[in-house]
């Protein structure tokens, strides 16, 4: 390839500019033995036919940290949210990449040496005054830790990706009618009337018992499911072989008295393990406890009433869940919320008078085409009035007279005209250039997917977890 390379004389055609020319192998530096001590599969992602093996992740993850400037490096080191989009946004970007391979093979698309050596020569880090020096080449690629062939491999499978995905860089047309529609639409504006009937403007009394029933029973209040959990958790920093083995021996022991009919607490005191009783909870508001992710939320309401869960392994050690105690949701006795219907029953019923109301004030509108206590506005889509009175008053056609419900109260609406928009250039071009945006961000998903569909991405659960799970 070297060889070829210096005897080479065509200029190339493309530049194919990648980041990876230049970097320090810095990360987290513990992953990568960890990932040399897996037993088993070592493969992390499987994309189609194609496995990603964890050295290929951890090497892939430190050229992207190396990348960025110390203050995000710190940011990812020290925030586990960011940690954990960082992790996501690596493994979906060698996700990604191998589709595009896979579908490149699938073509048949061919990337020759000739191709090869062309394109490299073409490098700036690769030169000395203009020329491609052989010595440059050498000293980048060992600098770099690639050898000449895994340099020309990384090449060729940009290349190839490419091939596959470039035409998506390529702006999608809109038709100029549907710019003009979109602009006209957006920019449009229109005159108005509108009366306001305010549920606090009626006066309603205090409501009998039942009244109060018969509310009840048509708006009843559901008390969500509960449950009552306790775990036990054993230690460890999982990512240190020799304690994540210590602290499976104890998981095992505890499991085992566990079965044999010990409780969880008594098992754990046994063996020197972390037992937590939890109060009762629901799902939207757990107690606040590291242990209880979105995963183990998951599980535990997944779980029946009097059962445990095999020991679990997350980041800080091996968790065992038991669900002690499940109150199914139910409705609410309606003397325990008596008290707080009241506020409730009060609006229904100035509602219900608000309503009347405007319907009055709408069949006057109709009969002799004046709006009581009106106001006369000309609106946009986002400004005039209020929210629920622009809505209406774009989705309902000139001439239009209607009742237009909101929070509070009722709006008589009368739209009277539309008024066309005058042609701005710059807005029109700005319209423009976000329908094309849109147009080939559809493209690309339909296309995203359609890669989805022909190489299903796989992740290694075991492995992740075991180095990744909160």
């Amino acid at each position: 390839m070297l060889e070829y390379l210096r005897n080479a004389s065509e200029k190339p055609v493309a530049k194919i500019l990648i980041g990876i020319l230049a970097f320090s192998f810095v990360g987290w530096g513990v992953a990568e033995w960890i990932f040399g001590t897996v037993a088993g599969n070592n493969t992390l992602i499987t994309v189609g036919d194609t496995e990603i093996s964890a050295q290929q992740f951890n090497a892939e993850k430190s050229r992207e940290l190396a990348r960025l400037d110390r203050d995000a490096q710190r940011e990812i080191y020290t925030d586990a949210a960011k940690q954990g989009a960082f992790v996501q946004q690596v493994m979906t970007q060698l996700a990604t990449q191998a589709m595009a391979e896979n579908r490149a093979d699938d073509l048949g698309f061919v990337v020759s040496e000739h191709r090869i050596a062309r394109e490299i020569r073409e490098f700036p880090e690769f030169q000395v005054n203009g020329e491609f020096s052989a010595l440059a080449f050498d000293y980048v690629l060992s600098n770099s830790g690639y050898s000449e062939a895994d340099f020309a491999a990384v090449l060729r499978n940009q290349v190839l990706r490419s091939m596959v995905l470039g035409a998506f860089g390529t702006p999608i047309a809109v038709p100029e009618f549907a710019v003009k529609a979109a602009y006209n639409a957006r920019y449009a504006q229109r005159d108005i009337e509108y009366a306001t009937v305010k549920y606090s403007d009626f006066k309603v009394g205090e409501p009998t018992d039942e009244q109060l029933a018969g509310f009840y029973a048509q708006n009843p209040q559901i008390v969500p499911e509960v449950r009552t959990v306790s775990y036990v958790m054993v230690p460890a920093d999982m990512a240190k072989p020799d304690e994540y083995d210590a602290a499976y021996a104890i998981a095992v022991k505890v499991e085992d008295d566990v079965i044999a009919g010990e409780t969880m607490s008594d098992a754990a005191k046994a063996h020197g393990a972390k037992y937590v009783a939890l109060k009762s909870f629901d799902a939207d508001n757990r107690p606040v406890d590291k242990v209880l992710t979105d995963a183990m939320m998951a599980r535990i309401f997944d779980m029946d009433e009097g059962t445990e869960s095999e020991f679990i392994e997350t980041k800080d050690g091996f968790v065992m869940l038991r669900v002690d105690k499940v109150v199914p949701s139910h409705k609410a006795e309606f003397e325990n919320v008596k008290k707080s219907l009241i506020a409730d029953w009060k609006k229904s019923e100035q509602k219900k008078q608000a309503y009347v109301r405007a319907n009055e004030v709408l069949v006057d509108l109709n009969k002799d085409g004046k709006l009581a206590g009106a106001k006369s506005v000309t609106v946009s889509r986002a400004s005039g009035a209020p929210t629920d009175v622009l809505v209406a008053a774009f989705a309902n056609a000139a001439g239009q007279k209607l009742i237009v419900p909101s929070s509070d109260a009722f709006y008589v609406l009368s739209v009277k005209k539309d008024i066309a928009p005058k042609v701005d250039d710059k807005k029109m071009a700005d319209v423009r250039k976000e329908m094309q945006n849109n147009a080939n961000s559809l493209v690309t998903d339909d296309y995203n997917s359609f890669l989805h569909r022909e190489y299903p991405v796989k992740i290694n659960e075991k492995l992740f977890n075991r180095l990744f799970a909160k």
